[in-house]
């Protein structure tokens, strides 16, 4: 009797795990979708998603004009674009005042985080536009961004922090030993090294500052979310609209995390490479 070689057999038992995993896929799939049907059966609402469509856009004289959802995305994306970048600019500075040798940037850091981590976000988002907006005559667009940026960056400063710290000790020893300044050391050696661990994290707290932009309805800033309560309030189309506005949300986050992951999976190799 042949006996077949192990590669042969490792190859024909992955191939009946994706199988069943596809099969288990399936019946979720249709099992949750018999769910749905079920519960828009018994809330016997007149469904007019016809009407949808021109909220998001319309041909005019063969022009795609954008509709109500689109430029409230566009806002939404502009804010969120805006406060990323100054989210993690705080947050590399505050972990690296975290991780200073001053005891006053120690402090600072630590105020921030406790004060911004333990708040909600809507309050701190309230504060900076009924109080710190008059007395700097700053715009609603501008009062959003501060908000999300300080919000998003106490968490984005912990995950920088922690991955610099994965870098293993001997790393700044070696480096020290070179005659290197910490600005090179953190540059050249650590960074490098820590953003592999650092990227899915940061990825995950992109993801919830786009979602997270959605509060911005709240102080007559027309994103995504707020146009929608717009056209509910004027068509009553309650469960379209909304739904359409998840979908957009659901579409832009899942397309960020997407290319972020091509870019991680394009840096390890290249990493592995070198």
């Amino acid at each position: 009797m042949k006996i077949k070689p192990l590669k042969y057999i490792k190859k024909y038992s992955s191939l009946d795990h994706r199988k069943k995993d596809l099969v288990k896929f399936l019946s979720f799939a249709v099992f949750t979708l018999l769910l749905i049907v079920t519960g828009i059966n018994r809330l016997e609402y007149n469904w007019q998603w016809y009407r949808v469509p021109r909220y998001i856009f319309s041909f005019t004289e063969g022009k795609l004009i954008p509709g109500a959802l689109l430029k409230g995305l566009a806002v939404t994306l502009e804010i969120s674009a805006v406060s990323l970048f100054f989210a993690f600019t705080a947050g590399l500075v505050t972990a690296l005042f975290r991780l200073s040798d001053s005891i006053l940037a120690r402090v600072v850091s630590r105020v921030y985080l406790e004060s911004v981590r333990n708040t909600p976000l809507l309050i701190q988002l309230f504060f900076i536009y009924f109080v710190i907006s008059p007395i700097f005559s700053i715009s609603a667009f501008t009062s959003a961004v501060a908000a999300l940026s300080l919000f998003e960056g106490a968490y984005t400063s912990e995950i920088i922090r922690a991955g610099i710290m994965s870098v293993p000790g001997g790393q700044w020893e070696a480096a020290l030993s070179l005659g290197m300044g910490k600005g090179t050391i953190y540059a050249k050696i650590i960074f490098p090294q820590a953003i592999r661990q650092m990227l899915p994290m940061l990825v995950s707290q992109s993801v919830s500052l786009v979602k997270d932009s959605s509060l911005v309805s709240t102080i007559a800033i027309y994103d995504l979310t707020m146009r929608g309560q717009e056209i509910v309030a004027d068509t009553f189309l309650s469960f379209e609209i909304w739904f359409s506005v998840a979908l957009i949300y659901l579409a832009v986050t899942g397309l960020l995390s997407w290319i972020v992951s091509i870019i991680e999976k394009k840096y390890v190799i290249c990493k592995k490479n070198k």
